[in-house]
């Protein structure tokens, strides 16, 4: 009887045995997470005694709390550092585990060019590095976007979509691009942007680059172009003088050219359109104060307010015959000006110089003065000052 006993207790440490795993150092295998700590993490891994993971070999990142990225009941792999630490626990290694499984995992998704997600850690010669399960990824400046990066410090621990577009496993070489991700994603948005773009609508961009003639917005997927007189209302000569890289803006479809992949847009609001109301302030034969804002070969325009601009001739700047405006003008000027034609509808207006010197001429004329006269401006305008109250 002691020896049927004997057999079958044999037998049941046997099957006992059979059933755990067998173990040595240098293993890779599944464990289950049983409990975090803020120091370590126990795992069961199927054997006569439970696994211990020290907050060193859990990441790379020492000051990480096992507790923000392990729970109770999370499959993980792991490393055998030593099978028994003399006080029966089977010692683990997290970081090492993945270490090595990653490799398989990033041949798989530069076979399959299925992209990954990755945090910026820091800023290389020439790009910047991502940390993947312990593995250093490179990103070149030239593969972080479809636009030129200025300040590659600005994507330190941001989190981007990225392909694998170099491997190596021998030399551990990895390298990756955003910017192809970046692509796909923009192609897949272009098409859609092309069906539903309508002329005339509101559109919301971002600013992406600034040129002397204007400025691009991004639309998503494709990018429209501002032209310089389309930015405001009031005559500008930057670009900048309105707008930045990076602003949110919300723009006018004005036009737009699928085959030629054109878009023209305008940020100035049309309600805003300082013409509207021009007939309000502004009446012909009003003489008012204006600026040269652009000299041409026949005459020079003339800004009276924000936005409105009147046309100089070259004929209706001075009693005497000029051969150029820039004998008399620059760019700059303040000159007192006639309004002599008015058409707000066509946004046309005609400006004379010559005209409001001759009133001026007139007044003077008023007073008769003799050509040895002294005199001095309080007498051409003291009948005007002792209307003036202070």
């Amino acid at each position: 009887m002691e020896n049927n006993k004997e057999i079958t207790m044999a037998e049941m440490i046997e099957d006992i045995d059979k059933s755990m795993k067998k173990l040595k150092n240098g293993d890779i295998i599944k464990g289950k997470v049983i409990k975090v700590t803020e120091n370590e993490v126990l795992v069961n891994i199927g054997y006569m005694a439970d696994g211990i993971i020290s907050k060193e070999e859990l990441s790379d990142d020492e000051n990480i709390d096992p507790r923000d990225i392990l729970k109770a009941d999370d499959e993980i792999d792991v490393y055998v550092l030593q099978v028994d630490d003399e006080e029966g626990n089977v010692v683990l290694s997290k970081k090492l585990a993945d270490q090595l499984v990653v490799w398989d995992e990033l041949k798989e998704h530069y076979d399959t060019g299925k992209p990954l997600e990755v945090k910026v850690k820091e800023v290389v010669k020439g790009g910047v590095v991502a940390n993947i399960k312990g593995v250093r990824a490179f990103i070149p400046a030239s593969q972080l976007s479809v636009y030129y990066v200025e300040d590659l410090n600005t994507y330190v621990g941001k989190s981007l979509k990225v392909k694998l577009i170099d491997f190596d496993r021998d030399s551990r070489k990895v390298v990756l691009s955003a910017k192809e991700i970046e692509q796909q994603e923009r192609e897949m948005k272009k098409k859609e942007l092309w069906k539903s773009l309508k002329r005339g609508e509101k559109r919301k961009g971002v600013v992406t680059r600034l040129v002397k003639f204007g400025a691009f917005v991004d639309l998503g997927g494709a990018e429209g172009l501002i032209h310089l007189s389309d930015l405001s209302w009031k005559r500008i000569m930057d670009p900048s003088e309105v707008v930045s890289v990076g602003d949110e803006v919300e723009v006018y479809v004005i036009n737009f050219d699928e085959k030629k992949e054109r878009i023209s847009l305008g940020l100035k609001d049309k309600a805003e359109d300082p013409w509207n109301n021009i007939t309000d302030n502004f009446q012909v034969n009003d003489v008012v104060e204006g600026k040269v804002v652009r000299i041409t070969s026949f005459g020079a325009f003339v800004e009276i307010a924000p936005g409105v601009e009147g046309l100089l001739h070259i004929s209706q700047i001075s009693d005497k015959r000029i051969g150029k405006v820039s004998e008399v003008l620059s760019e700059g000027d303040k000159v007192k000006v006639r309004i002599t034609e008015l058409k707000a509808e066509a946004k046309r207006l005609s400006l004379s110089m010559k005209e409001a010197q001759e009133d001026y001429t007139e007044e003077i004329k008023k007073y008769n003065f003799a050509e040895d006269d002294e005199v001095t401006i309080g007498d051409v305008l003291k009948d005007k000052l002792k209307d003036l109250k202070f």
